[in-house]
């Protein structure tokens, strides 16, 4: 049974990096834990969640709710920046 913060973490509508998460967790695996060996997908991550925190950060300052885009949301502002 996954706990409450799990699920969360889960939801794409919460977790704007859910693919990245994936991809370094499998990286990870797939490497016998070796860190250096997933450089790449830690950076990926890493910018992911600098990106959408700015956003939310943004919204929050301009009274936007919710604060982080929904899924659907997140997806049009990705391909209205090309």
């Amino acid at each position: 049974r996954m706990s409450r913060h799990a699920k969360k973490l889960r939801d794409h509508d919460i977790n704007p990096c859910l693919a990245e998460t994936d991809a370094t967790t499998k990286c990870m695996d797939d490497n016998n834990y070796k860190k250096d060996m997933c450089t790449d997908y830690f950076l990926k991550y890493k910018n992911c969640r600098k990106f959408w925190h700015e956003i939310m950060m943004q919204r929050k300052r301009n009274g936007v709710k919710p604060e982080m885009p929904s899924a659907e949301e997140r997806k049009k502002i990705l391909e209205s920046m090309g």
